[in-house]
């Protein structure tokens, strides 16, 4: 059985997210969920905690009924040598790395490390739900409802 690794920052997981872990676990029979920018939190592009954000995947995963997923931390070293290391070493061996993010797969490719960029899908990004969110506009439909109803809890407290 092959493993995927799939790297992303998810803030926050939205349904292109789970489309894209759907159609990489059709082709491997298992995936790594890497959570980067890890130690990030509270700022305007990284508003969850990585504990956050690793809750809200595994909410909408299970809840949708998929399995065979682990979830790691992957912080931020701004060193590509340091970065793809730790990947390699505290991370579960991996058959190929999925991003949609060009700096990750170009990164992990010139060490050696086989990637595939997923699939985009247009209008559905974090960053767009993240000022949609501030500006006060309707985000939900991008979402999970596991992770509609996680962000509005936190936005409670």
């Amino acid at each position: 059985m092959q493993r995927a690794l799939f790297i992303g920052r998810f803030q926050p997981f939205h349904n292109a997210h789970l489309e894209d872990i759907r159609e990489i676990l059709e082709k491997h029979g298992e995936i790594i969920i890497g959570i980067g920018s890890s130690q990030e939190k509270r700022t305007k592009d990284n508003p969850f905690s990585y504990s956050e954000r690793k809750e809200m995947v595994s909410k909408a995963l299970k809840s949708n009924k998929i399995k065979n997923f682990k979830i790691y931390p992957v912080p931020d070293f701004y060193d590509d040598a340091k970065w793809t290391s730790h990947i390699r070493e505290k991370l579960p061996k991996f058959d190929v790395v999925y991003s949609g993010n060009e700096w990750t797969l170009k990164c992990l490719a010139n060490h050696g490390i086989k990637t595939k960029k997923i699939n985009l899908v247009k209008n559905i990004s974090s960053t767009r739900i993240r000022k949609m969110i501030a500006k006060g506009k309707s985000w939900e439909m991008l979402v999970p409802k596991e992770i509609n109803i996680y962000i509005k809890n936190i936005k409670k407290r």
